[in-house]
C-alpha cells in the first residue's frame, strides 16, 4: 500500500465552522435484530449525548461500561465489516447505523448494546437506521453548562491518494461533499462493473442511498460460513448474486444497488474522522475504486497524518 499527498499529510484538512449548532436526538429510540457475523439478536438504543460528546458505543453486557467512541483511532481489524474496541470492549459492524447517523446529522448519540457486541444488520440497509433517527426526532445540543457548541466540518486542503493493488481512494478539494464510488465484478454478469456519484445531501441520502442492501455472492458463501462469518445472513437482509444464475431474490431496489450500497459504507467509515460532535465526512469530491472498509478507514488514517496503517 502506498500513500501521497503533495504536501504534508498533518496539513491535509482544515476544521472550518458551519454556522450550526451540534444536534442530537430528541428523544430515546430502540430497535432489535441479528448481526450479520455473530448471528446473535442484539438490542440497540439509540440515546441523546450532550455537545462535544460526539458518537459512542457502551456495551450493556460488559462489566465496565466503557466508552467506545465513533473515531478511526478504536478501529481493529475486521473482515467484512467495521469494527472498534477500547479498554477491551468490541462492537462490530457498526458502518450502517453510523452512516445512518453522520447522514442525517446526529452529531452527538449515546448508543447502548444489549445482547451481543454486533450492531443489527437489519434489513441489510440503513433505511431502518434511518427511520429510528426520524421518530426520534433532532433538537440542538448542549454540553453539561447548558452551552451550545458549534458544529465544524473537515475540508480538504490538498489532493490524496491511496491504493491496495488495484483498488484506491483519491481525494481533492471541493466546494461540496461528493463520492463517486465504482465497483467490478468481471466474473459475475448481473453485478459486472458500475460508477455512481453521489452530493451528500440528506433528503438524497435518505430516499437513494439508505435504501440499498448488503450484497453477496453466492458461490462464496459457503466458503464465508467456513470462516466463522455471515452467521446471521439471510435473503432476508442481503441480496444474493449468482456467477451462473443472477440474482437470487430479486427485486433489485436499484439497478445499482450494490454500488450505492459501497457509498453507504463509505459515508459509515468517513464518519469515524469526526470528534467531539463534529463532522466526519469532509468537504472534498472522494473517488473509490474497489474499495473496502479496511481501505476507508486507512485513508481517514491518512487524513489526520497517521501513516501507520499498513
Amino acid at each position: 500500500m502506498s500513500a501521497r499527498a503533495l504536501r504534508s499529510l498533518s496539513r491535509s484538512i482544515s476544521w472550518i465552522p458551519t454556522g450550526k449548532p451540534q444536534r442530537t436526538l430528541a428523544k430515546e429510540a430502540s430497535v432489535s435484530g441479528i448481526g450479520l457475523h455473530s448471528g446473535a439478536s442484539s438490542r440497540v438504543r439509540l440515546l441523546p449525548a450532550m455537545a462535544g460528546e460526539g458518537r459512542y458505543f457502551v456495551s450493556r453486557d460488559a462489566k465496565t461500561k466503557t466508552r467506545v467512541q465513533a473515531t478511526v483511532g478504536n478501529c481493529v481489524d475486521s473482515v467484512l465489516s467495521t469494527a472498534l474496541s477500547n479498554g477491551g470492549v468490541q462492537v462490530h459492524t457498526v458502518e450502517h447505523l453510523l452512516s445512518a447517523l453522520e447522514a442525517l446529522g446526529v452529531d452527538n448519540c449515546r448508543i447502548e448494546i444489549d445482547g451481543g457486541n454486533e450492531i443489527p444488520l437489519l434489513d441489510g440497509s440503513s433505511k431502518g437506521w434511518v427511520e429510528l433517527v426520524q421518530s426520534a426526532g433532532l433538537c440542538i445540543a448542549t454540553d453539561d453548562e447548558g452551552l451550545e457548541r458549534e458544529r465544524l466540518v473537515p475540508k480538504l486542503l490538498e489532493p490524496m491518494h491511496l491504493h491496495r493493488d488495484d483498488s484506491f481512494i483519491v481525494a481533492v478539494p471541493s466546494t461540496e461533499t461528493c463520492i463517486s464510488c465504482g465497483i467490478d465484478f468481471p466474473k459475475v454478469p448481473a453485478i459486472g462493473s458500475q460508477w455512481l456519484s453521489f452530493t451528500m445531501n440528506e433528503d438524497k441520502y435518505t430516499k437513494e442511498i439508505a435504501p440499498s442492501r448488503t450484497f453477496c455472492i453466492y458461490e462464496e458463501v459457503q466458503k464465508l460460513l467456513n470462516a466463522g462469518l455471515i452467521k446471521g445472513g439471510s435473503s432476508e437482509n442481503a441480496i444474493v448474486c449468482s456467477i451462473k444464475d443472477g440474482w437470487l431474490n430479486p427485486p433489485l431496489r436499484f439497478h445499482d444497488e450494490p454500488c450505492r450500497h459501497k457509498i453507504l459504507d463509505m459515508i459509515g467509515d468517513f464518519s469515524l474522522l469526526a470528534e467531539s460532535g463534529n463532522q466526519g465526512v469532509p468537504i472534498a469530491h472522494i473517488l473509490a475504486y474497489k474499495a473496502g472498509h479496511s481501505l476507508h478507514t486507512a485513508f481517514v488514517r491518512c487524513l489526520l497524518g497517521d501513516m501507520n496503517f499498513e
